[in-house]
């Protein structure tokens, strides 16, 4: 039968690939983001080095001892965290990259620049629900 495969094969095959791929789509985590004005410099990742408007810091849940630096999270807003009405916009997601640590007292997971805030949120909300996975 060299190399063909049955109909049956196919749609296992083809399943398969699905659920994988549906996986790694759906596994994204929760929390609350704010943002922070510029300038993002310095930063505890790279001192002044600049890594353009697109950055955040992390608080205690994703920083692990700074292994967190250099990695890029794409965040969408999926709701407010306090009164402000309809805070997001429209699905938009924002890929910012680690480059600061949120210290104690952080009202968020994740410290988005202003920029990457405006991206997915009117910024007059000040704090929002987001979801995120790492890219």
């Amino acid at each position: 039968m060299g190399g063909r495969y049955t109909g049956i094969e196919m749609k296992v095959s083809l399943t398969v690939c699905m659920i994988l791929c549906l996986t790694s789509i759906v596994h994204a985590d929760q929390g609350k983001a704010v943002f922070f004005e510029p300038p993002y410099t310095p930063s505890a990742c790279y001192g002044t080095q600049s890594y353009g408007n697109m950055v955040a810091g992390v608080s205690d849940t994703l920083w692990n001892n700074g292994r967190a630096c250099g990695k890029s999270y794409r965040v969408k807003c999926i709701g407010g965290a306090n009164e402000a009405p309809h805070p997001c916009k429209n699905g938009d997601t924002a890929v910012v990259k680690v480059v600061d640590y949120c210290k104690a007292g952080c009202q968020g997971i994740i410290n988005l620049s202003k920029h990457a805030f405006s991206t997915i949120a009117d910024p007059d909300a000040g704090i929002i629900q987001v979801e995120f996975n790492e890219v």
